[in-house]
């Protein structure tokens, strides 16, 4: 039979199950776009910017169990979108991108839009292809997918040229797609005898302890189980803070180092035994590597690269999480203990949390907000709310470390924030692709002035598949992550003050609703107007006057184990140059 290009590649997206597509359509790819606006399965979402239908894409992969899929032209789309595609390569998330390509029938060179691609996404993908002849084209995306959601999971990247779009070619057949049944992977031998070995060092152990990364966020369910049969604390990474109930009395917060809230520092700070699941002890998670190990390391991860690359562990299972920890959890059960002594020393653990928490939150109350918006009032108003199934998504900034020690996160994979890449104007655009494919739940983005200035724009998109999501622009007119990093060392700020916005009028510019909140007496007045609004299908800026004046544990946590990793030379020139800037040019 003959088909053209763009006719195999809405069957193979129909047989995926892909449901959006997010892109602008140009010359390279108008087929494909004419044959997705007659699927009943894919619509195409035309986005502003690609970069903003990479986030859209990525965050609807993070929140459901259906990839998200980029259809973008070629080169300039591609360049543009590849902020998007490292995020989801660093973050672990499968995603499907499909460019146009320039033609191969007209024996001409320099043509619009003409690049090797390939080369161009090599080390932001796990695979790419240029598809040739067109009974390539569905095993092709098959394979891609595969692919994708194999292992550790990420971006994908197939270009068609415009001549295989355009005309019909020979092909065998339409293959169905064979959708893997859900993984039920099981234990070898080996790992068998691995997993025995670290249930005998976590039920001998003094003081166990649970570090959760995004490696852990399907088996919520048996890591609760886990931790509860050990009565240990646990602690994620930012990215894996919805893996663990933050309301759930053995939630110690984020990291567990200098960086970490009281809770999370105090109830690790003689762990012996550390069972590591799905994280990469990475940058951010360990507070610019500030924890000092006490503990003899499990670490468990799909990726065996991952495995002593910061800290040395004791044992390395390779595998995956929900396996291992199931595994763990038979091994445990049958081994001797002292329930009464477990049962004790988590009761110890949790009340000690408890304090912790509730000191913290003191800590924030008490803290004058000069007639700003105070963070912990704010974030504690929004979670009163909220419903459990709402989704909070975060940008790269200030807030996004707020959000991590203040609010209380209850739902696996219904807090989404960019990590490892940690690309500013993640936010909106990733509100707006997790409400198009979740219309009946809140979805709720916080993001800085800063970041939100980059994206802000494709709330429009919002507007126009009138998606009332809700975006609280924390308005500071800093860059205040930098700014407040700058302070010690240069004891000045460069080129992190920005300009009055008025975000008002970027709001009647994408027809969103405009609210503003002045300060703590506006809070819960806002917010339910907020919500009462963006039920009626349109988006909502608000726009917080927050205070930051206060840091976060984690901003002073990495400034002070930065500060002291330099050797006393550079130490001392650095304190001395911010202290002579302060005599020089006092505040």
């Amino acid at each position: 039979m003959k088909k053209t290009g763009a006719e195999l590649v809405r069957h193979a997206l129909e047989q995926l199950g892909i449901r959006h597509t997010f892109g602008i359509p140009g010359v390279h790819n108008t087929e494909i776009y004419d044959q997705l606006a007659s699927s009943s399965v894919v619509t195409p979402i035309r986005v502003n910017h690609e970069g903003c239908g990479a986030f859209m894409a990525d965050a609807v992969s993070r929140t459901n169990d259906f990839n998200g899929a980029l259809l973008i032209v070629p080169a300039a789309g591609t360049a543009l979108a590849m902020a998007g595609i490292g995020e989801a390569f660093l973050d672990g998330i499968p995603l499907l991108v499909i460019s146009g390509c320039t033609r191969t029938d007209t024996g001409y060179s320099y043509q619009l839009h003409e690049l090797d691609q390939l080369e161009l996404v090599k080390p932001f993908t796990k695979g790419a292809w240029r598809i040739t002849e067109h009974k390539q084209i569905v095993p092709t995306f098959y394979e891609a997918w595969r692919l994708a959601n194999a292992g550790e999971p990420g971006p994908v990247f197939i270009e068609i040229p415009v001549n295989v779009q355009l005309f019909p070619g020979e092909v065998d057949e339409l293959p169905t797609f064979v959708r893997p049944a859900p993984p039920q992977p099981m234990l070898d031998e080996g790992t068998r005898a691995t997993v025995k070995q670290a249930a005998q060092l976590l039920k001998q152990a003094r003081k166990p302890g649970l570090f959760l990364g995004w490696g852990g966020v399907h088996g919520t369910a048996l890591t609760q189980e886990l931790a509860e049969l050990l009565q240990a604390p646990v602690s994620t990474t930012l990215q894996g803070l919805s893996a663990f109930p933050a309301q759930h009395p053995l939630h110690a917060g984020m990291s567990m180092g200098p960086a970490a809230v009281p809770a999370a520092e105090n109830a690790f700070a003689d762990c012996d035994v550390l069972l590591a699941i799905g994280t990469r002890f990475g940058e951010i998670a360990t507070g610019s590597y500030g924890i000092k190990p006490t503990w003899d390391l499990i670490h468990v991860d799909i990726n065996p690269a991952v495995f002593n690359a910061n800290y040395e562990a004791r044992l390395c299972i390779e595998g995956d999480a929900a396996a291992v920890v199931r595994g763990l959890i038979d091994e445990l059960k049958s081994l001797p203990g002292d329930a009464a002594q477990t049962q004790a020393r988590g009761q110890a653990v949790r009340q000690q949390i408890a304090r912790d928490k509730q000191a913290y939150i003191a800590e924030w109350q008490r803290h004058d907000s000069q007639g700003r918006v105070n963070p912990q009032r704010f974030f504690q108003a929004l979670r009163s709310k909220l419903p459990d199934d709402a989704y909070l998504v975060t940008d790269d900034g200030n807030h996004t470390f707020l959000v991590a020690e203040l609010f209380e996160t209850r739902g696996s994979r219904h807090l989404v924030t960019p990590t490892d890449f940690n690309c500013m104007g993640y936010c909106v655009p990733a509100a707006v692709g997790i409400k198009l494919t979740h219309p009946d739940q809140q979805v709720v983005g916080i993001v800085g002035d800063g970041a939100f200035l980059m994206t802000g724009l494709e709330l429009l998109t919002a507007t126009e598949h009138k998606l009332g999501v809700v975006c609280y622009v924390f308005n500071d007119g800093e860059l205040s992550q930098i700014s407040q990093a700058q302070k010690l060392p240069f004891n000045r700020k460069a080129c992190t003050v920005l300009p009055e916005v008025r975000f008002k009028g970027i709001a009647d510019a994408v027809g969103a609703h405009y609210l503003r909140m002045a300060g703590d007496s506006d809070i819960a007045a806002v917010i339910e107007q907020a919500q009462t609004l963006s039920a009626q299908g349109q988006p909502v800026i608000v726009d917080v006057m927050i205070d930051y004046s206060k840091q976060t544990r984690f901003t002073k946590g990495i400034l002070r184990t930065n500060l002291m990793r330099m050797d006393l030379g550079n130490k001392l020139r650095m304190i001395g140059r911010a202290a002579w800037r302060r005599v020089a040019t006092p505040q």
